[in-house]
């Protein structure tokens, strides 16, 4: 095999974020797949007219028979160079934290590329730049690597506007958003990277505490919240570190989700943030919304709920609602936020929510009452927050009627 079918480094093949605008649909799924070699080769082509990754090249190489013994063993002495050389690469920090930051910010500018004219192409893409994307939060480590564990280090800021109007002070956390431990192969871990919705709810709930209810008024000294799918734990964390400049020093905030590789990250970004705590004011906890078992230290009612981008199945919504009513106090406030994506194999589910809280079924209180929405807003897109499939998000205030 020659040098033609060779793969190129990211940081010499990636075109400039810059000239998305001008790429040809041939040449953008051509940068795609060459990251798709390198990171995750067995994913699927997009298209049968373009370049195929290596992987599939590869394969489909093998000599006929006719050749002669020479030729095979050339042949096979190119074939494992290349593939050393896309196993250097894969390794390599420099290339892999081009591509993530490439990835990302196609994501964010993929819709409305003149190349992507059409729902189908638009949707190819997405899935294969998110399928490079996860991989590396999902991606094992070298069997020789002594780490077990990988980080890409993110930090928020987000101006905290004060109750007596005095000087915003920010509220700053850092990420290791894309922990993953050795066996974490799980398609599901989603968790392991912060979604636009948290990120635009972290900082509308900074901007405007008492738009949330975040006041002492409202929810007195020692409230306790809990964030349901709390992925990496941005929302959580934020809520820790707000909360005691506004006048609730011992609030109690509690971290759940599902997945395992999910549960590990989420508990090293509680560390990073309170490395010396004696009393941590945030704590994670597995939580399975279709069987909650409310044990320690989910044994105690919740003066607040807070959900973002959580819902991708159509039965998401109603584990939500009948979760929150065991969970939530009588006079509580559940604040779920749906991400609207209006193409792709997510596109209308998150129209399930308000099917969910307007349905006579669920779970009643002691007094015959039912999670119902009591408000529901539109939240617009931010540039460069969220996937390109994301077109805005839907914020519910809910509540016992």
């Amino acid at each position: 095999m020659g040098r033609a079918h060779g793969v190129l480094p990211p940081s010499s093949s990636l075109p400039p974020l810059a000239r998305l605008t001008s790429l040809s649909y041939v040449d953008l799924v051509a940068a795609l797949q060459s990251l798709s070699a390198i990171y995750c080769p067995l994913a699927f082509e997009l298209d049968a007219d373009v370049p195929k990754p290596l992987s599939k090249v590869l394969a489909q190489s093998a000599d006929s028979g006719y050749a002669s013994g020479v030729e095979e063993d050339q042949e096979e002495d190119q074939q494992l160079g290349n593939l050393q050389d896309i196993a250097c690469l894969r390794h390599d920090a420099f290339e892999r934290n081009l591509s993530e930051r490439w990835l990302t910010g196609f994501l964010a500018r993929a819709e409305g590329l003149p190349c992507l004219d059409s729902d189908d192409k638009l949707q190819r893409a997405l899935d294969k730049a998110s399928c490079v994307l996860e991989s590396f939060y999902a991606t094992t480590a070298p069997e020789d690597d002594d780490d077990d564990e990988q980080t890409y280090t993110r930090k928020f800021s987000f101006p905290l506007a004060l109750p007596d109007g005095g000087e915003p002070s920010p509220v700053e956390v850092e990420l290791n958003d894309g922990l993953a431990g050795k066996n974490s192969q799980d398609p599901d871990d989603v968790g392991l990277q912060s979604w636009g919705a948290a990120i635009v709810v972290s900082g509308l709930m900074c901007e405007t505490p008492a738009r949330f209810g975040l006041t002492e008024a409202s929810l007195g000294s020692r409230p306790r919240i809990v964030e349901l799918g709390a992925g990496t734990g941005l929302i959580s964390l934020v809520l820790a570190k707000m909360l005691p400049q506004l006048g609730m020093p011992e609030a109690k905030i509690i971290a759940t989700d599902y997945h395992p590789a999910v549960l590990a990250n989420l508990r090293a970004n509680i560390l990073t943030n309170f490395p010396a705590a004696t009393c941590t004011p945030i704590e994670d906890s597995f939580l399975d919304w279709s069987a909650p078992a409310l044990e320690a230290p989910l044994d105690v009612p919740a003066d607040m709920l807070v959900a973002t981008d959580v819902v991708y199945a159509r039965e998401h919504a109603v584990w939500l609602r009948d979760c929150a009513a065991r969970m939530l106090k009588p006079n509580g406030v559940f604040w779920l936020v749906a991400t609207v994506r209006q193409n792709g194999r997510f596109e209308g589910i998150s129209e399930t929510v308000e099917a969910a809280f307007a349905a006579d079924d669920g779970v009643q209180d002691a007094s015959g009452r039912k999670l119902r929405i009591l408000q529901a807003e539109a939240l617009e897109k931010r540039q460069n927050i969220g996937r390109g499939d994301e077109s805005g998000y839907k914020m519910f205030r809910i509540g016992w009627v």
